[in-house]
């Protein structure tokens, strides 16, 4: 048995993939210690992990750029000790961490010991660079980059991340932008879904279309609102996911064929699903390929618009450039006949990826 520790940033996005994998390591027989922030506590224990007790709650954008990222450097001043000093006494064989958290690089120089990174959105390499879709072009970095070089100083550690033994892509090699251009220290293992036990069913009958901007970035009223205007009184049965910031009555009245709600067991929803409107974050995105739903993207961020454009190219399914033509883009993405015989095809790529047992397997390799 080894003792495995995770380091993740408190962001839905990028603990839930982790969590089938933690999941598949405690039931090999490995321990499992896992930091993620109070709100994912819960959830990581019931993957058999210990949660680390932190009163970090779910990141969010806030502020610039600039502020968000010296902010983070801050952070690091914070969570790289007190980590340090749990992990001191009670040392991992192996550290796995995100591959967007800021202070897990720093926290595997002080700890020395093996590495893998989980990635759960495009990987990159010399030929595909993540960080240049997510940074502006204008964007100038110095005052960054200086306050990380002290602050790597002050630790007595490298400023660059430590070469990891293995890196865990939660997409299939052909999603995965320049796929054929990474090498065999990529382990591409596709989605790694957890059953999700509430029982969600429709109206007999009737198309579900499914409509949610994720956890992160879905104060968006105005968009919810004109999603409520196109579909009210047809025969699709709307589910829509307003998230925790929208109040629903800030939409007027709740057409009879709209369930609204905060959230909704997403993959459940999906078994029913004739399309799925979406911020096209890689975590719905490969939930939706795995049930063959035809995908509208209507991104928030430069990484969903990413992985919208990519769903495109791939022809499964469309990207949404105008909400006034939302109605007409649901129902021809819906009837397309060859973006379901694509998707059919990309659903094999995920089962053939190997999921779970696979990202386990690589995990255990990096093993010392």
């Amino acid at each position: 048995m080894a003792h495995i520790a995770f380091v993740v940033l408190p962001a839905a996005g990028h603990v839930n993939p982790t969590l089938p994998l933690v999941a598949e390591l405690v039931r090999r027989g490995h321990r499992v210690t896992y930091s993620a922030g109070s709100d994912h506590a819960e959830a990581v224990a019931a993957a058999g992990a210990t949660a680390l007790s932190t009163r970090a709650g779910s990141v969010r954008p806030s502020g610039s750029l600039n502020e968000m990222m010296l902010a983070g450097v801050e952070t690091c001043r914070t969570v790289v000790p007190a980590l340090e000093k749990v992990f001191r006494a009670d040392p991992p064989d192996l550290l796995c961490y995100d591959v967007l958290t800021p202070y897990a690089p720093l926290l595997a120089h002080r700890l020395g010991v093996p590495t893998v990174v989980t990635v759960p959105t495009h990987a990159s390499n010399d030929s595909f660079d993540l960080m240049k879709l997510l940074i502006p072009e204008d964007f100038d970095p110095s005052e960054y980059v200086a306050a990380r070089a002290k602050l790597a100083a002050d630790l007595g550690v490298p400023v660059d991340a430590p070469t990891p033994a293995r890196q865990i892509v939660f997409v299939p090699r052909r999603f995965q932008i320049a796929g054929d251009t990474f090498d065999d220290s990529y382990a591409f293992v596709g989605p790694t879904l957890a059953d999700q036990h509430e029982d969600w069913r429709p109206p007999p009958g009737r198309r579900v279309l499914f409509v949610s901007l994720g956890t992160v970035v879905n104060d968006r009223p105005d968009f919810f609102g004109a999603v409520t205007r196109a579909f009210a009184g047809t025969d699709w049965h709307v589910a829509m996911a307003l998230g925790d910031r929208v109040d629903p009555a800030r939409l007027g009245p709740i057409p009879a064929n709209f369930e609204v709600r905060p959230f909704f067991p997403q993959q459940n929803v999906l078994k029913y699903a004739a399309a799925f409107l979406t911020h096209a974050g890689m975590n719905s995105v490969m939930e939706a390929l795995a049930r063959q739903v035809p995908l509208i993207g209507y991104p928030q961020t430069p990484e969903q618009a990413a992985n919208a454009r990519r769903v495109e190219e791939l022809g499964l399914g469309r990207v949404l450039a105008d909400l006034s033509e939302l109605a007409v883009t649901v129902t021809k993405v819906a009837a397309d006949k060859d973006i379901r015989a694509n998707l059919a095809a990309m659903a094999d790529d995920l089962r053939r990826a190997g999921g779970a047992p696979a990202a386990a397997d690589a995990v255990e390799a990096a093993l010392p």
